[in-house]
C-alpha cells in the first residue's frame, strides 16, 4: 500500500515551470505546476497547474477531472458547447475533447489525468 501524499494545493509555493502553451492563439499563457502522484508507465497523474491568460487551441489526450481553485477562464468545445470556469468549478474533460480555452484571470487547478 502507498502512503499518501497529503499537501494543502492553494499553499503550493514550490511550483516548476512548464513553459509556453504551444498552441497558442493570442497572448503568450505560462504554464507552471507540481505533479503530486505518477501512476505506472504514467497511466495516470495528479498535481496541481497555474495558468496565465491567453488564448490557445486544447487537445485533452486522456480523460481529465479539475478542481479550479482561482481564477477565470472560459473552455468552448468544437461543437461550440460553452464551458464557463470559475473559482470551485469542478469539470471533466473526455479523452480527444477539442475545443478552445480562453485564460481571462491566472487559473489554479487540481486534476487527475487517467
Amino acid at each position: 500500500m502507498t502512503t499518501p501524499v497529503l499537501r494543502n494545493p492553494t499553499a503550493l509555493t514550490e511550483t516548476v515551470d512548464w513553459g509556453i502553451i504551444p498552441t497558442m492563439i493570442e497572448g503568450e499563457s505560462h504554464v507552471s505546476g507540481v505533479v503530486m502522484h505518477k501512476g505506472p508507465e504514467g497511466q495516470s497523474e495528479c498535481g496541481v497547474w497555474i495558468c496565465t491568460p491567453g488564448t490557445w487551441e486544447c487537445h485533452v489526450t486522456s480523460d481529465e477531472f479539475c478542481h479550479f481553485l482561482e481564477g477565470r477562464c472560459t473552455y468552448v468545445h468544437e461543437s461550440g458547447e460553452v464551458i464557463e470556469i470559475t473559482p470551485d468549478t469542478a469539470a471533466f474533460f473526455p479523452k480527444d475533447w477539442k475545443g478552445v480555452c480562453t485564460v481571462h484571470e491566472t487559473i489554479k487547478k487540481v486534476y487527475m489525468i487517467r
